[in-house]
């Protein structure tokens, strides 16, 4: 059980599947007062009634992250109806499968920096003031593609890396207020968000991640971990961990591994 999260208000994004409804029940588990936010109402309801067989106080506050006045208002119920957002955490996210020199258009690009980016930016802008009074904090939920770039996700990996400079920045501006930041930085994790990702077509490059994909109650865990200690980031794997260090000396290398990981190939890699 996570002590930190006893009877705090946290607000929770992508609360219908995947890591999203697994942190919701580990989080009513562990006391915490839940509003749920995704776009399916059903869904929702279905993670909230589970989370309320655990004992919790759970609302749905169903809304579109990708638009902005979906996310006021969800921010707005959520504060009327806890009485505060203690917790913040911004878990909405859409995957992109496609070569850019492929693309027919830029809209899949567009979709994906609504939802990871601005979805995440337009939370945390109106659950700030409350994060505030109450010392609280922010978590968010990125991907490794946020620390390298990766072959097939140049729209995904884009997103990612706008998230780590929003909120890398906003700790530094709102730490004085006492108001922590946790960014996660997961690998593969069984959630189907790649099932469910924009972009995809015939002879796209793809990798089989068979051996190593995380489930996603284990990455849940991992990531409310961390963000009851105030940890500043969370690398969920080893090869993400030493990849940072090793990017600074061997990038060559790094890329070499990221094609790897999504089974685009060393032959397709450019030795310039």
């Amino acid at each position: 059980m996570l002590t930190a999260f006893r009877n705090n208000a946290v607000f929770l994004t992508g609360a219908s599947r995947g890591i999203g409804r697994e942190m919701a029940l580990q989080l009513a588990r562990s006391g915490a007062r839940l509003a749920l936010m995704a776009r399916s109402r059903e869904d929702l309801e279905r993670t909230a009634d589970a989370c309320r067989e655990c004992g919790a106080l759970a609302i749905v506050v169903p809304g579109d992250v990708a638009v902005e006045e979906d996310c006021a208002a969800a921010v707005l119920r959520a504060r009327e109806e806890l009485g505060s957002i203690d917790t913040l955490i911004a878990n909405s996210g859409v995957s992109m499968l496609s070569l850019f020199e492929d693309m027919e258009d830029l809209a899949p690009l567009e979709q994906v920096m609504k939802v990871n980016y601005f979805g995440a930016v337009y939370c945390v802008y109106y659950a700030l003031p409350s994060l505030v009074a109450s010392r609280g904090r922010v978590v968010a939920v990125s991907s490794l593609v946020g620390l390298t770039g990766v072959p097939t996700r140049t729209g995904y990996a884009a997103s990612k890396h706008a998230m780590r400079g929003f909120f890398d920045s906003l700790r530094i501006e709102i730490g004085r207020h006492g108001v922590s930041v946790t960014v996660a930085y997961p690998g593969f994790v069984d959630t189907g968000i790649r099932e469910r990702a924009v972009g995809e077509g015939p002879g796209r490059p793809t990798g089989s991640h068979a051996g190593r994909v995380m489930l996603a109650s284990e990455c849940a865990t991992r990531i409310l971990r961390g963000a009851a200690r105030r940890r500043r980031d969370i690398v969920m794997t080893r090869k993400g961990r030493a990849g940072r260090w090793l990017k600074l000396v061997a990038p060559r290398m790094v890329d070499r591994v990221a094609a790897r990981s999504v089974g685009f190939g060393a032959r397709n890699l450019s030795h310039r």
